[in-house]
């Protein structure tokens, strides 16, 4: 059963916050910043206010603060500070750590609150390039090394998923620009990490293109339905978890021959199974070693 942490270790505080253990308990005895409890066997234990604190201290840190400075600080100037650092820094330099923040506490309202800001400098493919595809990767070792549990994975998720949805439907409220091609966006059977997918379906619509977005576990047999739908297709997918390594060829060539290979359209591929291609792509079908490569190439048709 999925519980949620409440209570972290050391070692979780080290990965949570990429301060160094040795450092955290420098500070701790140096400067008092930390009160965690003691395990029946003496084992440092530290709660989320502790957590909360620590990730506060840590982006002031990152950002040139001198730690016997910020050991001064009350909680009210600590945020005063963060918020200064929102002016004229990189996106990466101070938002990824009030979005940890955010997550350890389940608190929409500093997400929405940090995105808002981010808003306000960067361009919504700056923000995802430069916070949410880091953020994800920091995510994936944090989760596998027990610093957070599945429930605040999914609450992340969940959140940066409604952002690109709100910022598809305001591109959708807009006039379609180009309708000599249409892009499908599927992922395939038992496929269901959309993150990657759902940000493609904001470059496909951004420049201007129709988009018809099927989401997870699509079977080929089910796209058969838009094979007659007029325009030229470029169908698209993100290969995570499936096909599976001793599948994708067989997978890829059953596309090309069920679904394009009688009509005038494009399959583009990527994620992490395709590098397990081992056949020659067909001309219609080309993989893509990331989602820049394929914003590239949306570009260029």
């Amino acid at each position: 059963m999925d519980r949620v942490k409440n209570s972290f270790s050391i070692k979780n505080l080290e990965h949570l916050s990429g301060i160094k253990a040795h450092t955290i308990r420098i500070w701790e005895k140096r400067y008092n910043l930390f009160e965690p409890e003691r395990s029946n066997t003496n084992i440092r234990l530290y709660d989320l206010e502790n957590l909360q604190k620590l990730l506060n201290v840590t982006l002031l840190y990152n950002n040139g603060y001198k730690i016997s400075k910020i050991a001064k600080f009350s909680q009210q100037e600590i945020k005063e500070n963060i918020h200064n650092l929102t002016i004229n820094k990189k996106a990466d330099d101070w938002s990824i750590g009030l979005f940890k923040l955010a997550m350890i506490n389940f608190d929409q309202r500093l997400f929405t609150k940090t995105f808002n800001e981010l808003l306000d400098q960067f361009s919504f493919k700056e923000i995802f390039k430069n916070v949410f595809v880091p953020l994800m990767n920091e995510l994936g070792v944090l989760w596998q090394t027990n610093s957070i549990s599945p429930s605040h994975e999914h609450f992340i998720t969940s959140l940066i998923k409604q952002k690109i949805h709100a910022m598809c439907e305001e591109l959708q409220l807009q006039e379609t620009k180009r309708t000599d091609r249409r892009f499908v966006l599927f992922l395939p059977d038992n496929e269901i990490h959309e993150l990657g997918l759902l940000y493609l379906q904001y470059e496909v619509l951004n420049n201007g293109f129709q988009c018809v977005f099927l989401g997870q576990s699509v079977p080929i047999q089910s796209l058969n339905n838009l094979v007659d739908i007029g325009e030229p297709i470029t169908f698209i997918s993100y290969f995570t978890i499936e096909p599976t390594p001793e599948k994708i060829d067989a997978y890829l060539s059953a596309f090309h021959s069920e679904i394009i290979n009688s009509i005038e359209s494009e399959f583009w591929v990527l994620g992490y199974q395709t590098q397990f291609i081992k056949e020659k792509l067909p001309e219609k079908i080309h993989a893509f070693r990331s989602i820049d490569k394929v914003v590239e190439m949306l570009n260029t048709v």
